[in-house]
């Protein structure tokens, strides 16, 4: 069975545990602030959690594609690299921001 999952109310922390902590690590405010999550919720929490690493990790290579691409351009070797610099930020910041979209679905739907 799920461990016993608690949201801070003030900063929407999670804590996994048998009882919320004494203070929130996230925010700072007292036990009182944290709500138990319903058992529905914490199971969608615990099945999601897999598929929001993966997209955090999307975000963080799409990041550096696109810092890398920068860097490509800076150097300016001839016009067909700088054009294949370019589209890669584009098309790095779509999937960027495809992945950061699903997260925000994910969150909306408690599945954070």
């Amino acid at each position: 069975m799920a461990k016993k999952l608690f949201k801070c109310s003030v900063c929407n922390f999670i804590w996994e545990g048998d009882n919320p902590p004494e203070i929130c690590p996230k925010c700072g405010q007292k036990h009182d602030v944290f709500k138990e999550l319903p058992l529905e919720t914490v199971e969608k929490v615990y099945g999601s959690e897999k598929t929001n690493d993966i997209h955090a990790e999307i975000i963080s290579l799409t990041s550096k594609m696109i810092a890398l691409s920068k860097r490509g351009i800076e150097l300016d070797l001839d016009p067909a690299c700088v054009k294949g610099f370019k589209q890669t930020i584009e098309e790095a910041y779509i999937i960027k921001q495809r992945a950061k979209a699903e997260i925000e679905n994910h969150i909306a739907k408690e599945k954070w």
